[in-house]
């Protein structure tokens, strides 16, 4: 016992070297404690900031523009754009042909000089897609009162067209922006630059035709 206690006098600093870790340790743990708080708000959201639904896949993979009294009052479109430079082209929800009673009964593609239904493109080159102008007609879509001619509303390469519509006129009233589309087309980067100065934005829709999406 005598010689532990010689040894302990002979080293001082011993004492000054717990006390300093006891000291380390409460400040490692509360620095610990601030790290994980931070990952933590960093990962989880405020629940105060989350949507009250989520958003719905076009709004992930999609930018959406619209063009509204195209070539004539009410006829309303929507154009949706992929990162790709695909567009797709539909109805939007304040289309006059929604407006008629009982909806869209009919839909038919072959307007112009030819049937866009029958229209098979293939390979990278997109052999057979036919070229269009942003009026080029895509189909004519009928109510029970009237008849309403839709158009590409954009410049480009017109690659398919919803040919189930054909059979299920009913899917552009109950989802129109979905199964409901109408058609999708390519455009070159210098005619979309040109096509996107005539459209607007989602946010500048719902603020023209006061309606909320």
């Amino acid at each position: 016992m005598e010689i532990q206690k010689t040894e302990a006098a002979k080293n001082p600093e011993t004492d000054d070297t717990i006390e300093s870790t006891k000291q380390k340790q409460p400040e490692e743990e509360l620095e610990h404690c601030d790290e994980e708080d931070e990952l933590r708000s960093l990962l989880l959201s405020d629940i105060g900031d989350l949507p009250l639904s989520p958003p719905s896949a076009t709004q992930v993979n999609f930018v959406s523009y619209f063009i509204t009294d195209f070539t004539k009052p009410g006829h309303d479109q929507y154009i949706y754009r992929h990162a790709n430079g695909l567009c797709v082209v539909g109805l939007a929800p304040t289309h006059v042909a929604f407006k008629d009673q009982g909806g869209i009964t009919n839909i038919d593609f072959n307007v112009g000089k030819s049937d866009r239904s029958v229209l098979k493109v293939s390979g990278k080159r997109k052999k057979n897609a036919m070229r269009s102008e942003s009026n080029t007609a895509l189909c004519k879509v009928s109510t029970a009162n009237d008849s309403y001619i839709v158009r590409c509303c954009v410049k480009g390469s017109l690659l398919e067209v919803n040919e189930r519509l054909i059979n299920q006129p009913q899917l552009l009233n109950s989802s129109a922006d979905r199964e409901g589309y109408i058609a999708i087309i390519m455009p070159r980067p210098a005619d979309w630059t040109k096509n996107k100065e005539s459209l607007i934005t989602l946010e500048e829709y719902k603020e023209k035709k006061e309606v909320s999406l």
